[in-house]
């Protein structure tokens, strides 16, 4: 385990040390379990952002595709 020193806000820590009373587990694993929740949800973020941009390029491609094909002429 890396040891990490950091500062935080008056009332964040007020706040969370309210809710540690209440929850009886240690400060320590509770910021562990915090920054782990976090650092998903700021995977699924970048995911959805990647699958937008990669979306889109699709969808272009998608469409330029489907006028080909319109403009097709189906002889009998």
């Amino acid at each position: 385990m890396k040891t990490v020193s950091l500062k935080i806000d008056d009332s964040i820590f007020g706040e969370t040390e309210k809710i540690l009373s209440r929850i009886r587990i240690s400060r320590n694993r509770y910021i562990n379990e915090a920054i782990d929740h976090y650092n998903k949800m700021q995977k699924r973020q970048i995911l959805e952002k990647k699958l937008k941009v990669e979306s889109e390029l699709i969808k272009q491609d998608s469409l330029h595709i489907l006028k080909e094909f319109e403009n097709i002429d189906y002889a009998d």
